[in-house]
């Protein structure tokens, strides 16, 4: 038998949390309104999530894309690792807060065109990224330049993806169940 491996640790809630995990848990319920599972998960490492939320944080606040290209990113990066979790909650963000349009988020979780050559670079750049470990050919460098991105936007990425990385290990190692918000994006991994 080879199945996937499940940590046995429960979610913590934010009075069972360590001191570092409790303030991110407080800080992400007063944000959202409720502690979303992945959150509750992690907390059962403070420095993992304190890491992935404030790496998260910077992303969001500093990087040089707008909401709908940081959207797109996270979908492109979740969708390459195969994250169920991350797939349904970024696309329900997509839907409700970052306001992609629908088609967009819905190509990138059928893997179909994208409709959107700008942001269609976008994604194709982030999965190359992902796939190639950090060392993409200068041709794919080159065609995400001539997309309209810059040199900086690739360090970005790279934010992202270290961000995302976190999520979507640990959501496939607690094969963390889906909050009910997200459950009408649910995403199955092809």
């Amino acid at each position: 038998m080879n199945a996937e491996y499940k940590l046995s640790l429960k979610n913590k809630s934010i009075e069972e949390a360590e001191l570092g995990a409790k303030d991110v848990l407080i800080n992400t319920r007063n944000a959202m309104g409720f502690i979303p599972n992945m959150y509750a998960a992690m907390a059962n490492s403070p420095i993992l999530l304190d890491t992935y939320a404030s790496g998260y944080k910077l992303f969001r606040e500093q990087s040089g894309f707008n909401p709908v290209e940081q959207e797109v990113i996270f979908l492109a990066i979740s969708r390459e690792n195969s994250c169920i979790y991350c797939m349904a909650a970024h696309s329900f963000v997509a839907d409700a807060m970052s306001k992609v349009p629908e088609n967009i988020t819905d190509a990138i979780r059928n893997d179909t065109s994208i409709p959107d050559r700008k942001i269609a670079e976008l994604a194709k750049f982030t999965r190359t990224m992902v796939r190639t470990r950090g060392l993409p050919k200068v041709g794919d460098v080159d065609d995400f330049l001539e997309a309209g991105y810059s040199e900086y936007h690739v360090l970005d990425i790279i934010q992202a993806i270290s961000v995302k990385t976190i999520s979507n290990y640990a959501n496939h190692l607690f094969h963390t169940e889906l909050d009910d918000v997200f459950k009408k994006r649910e995403w199955q991994a092809p």
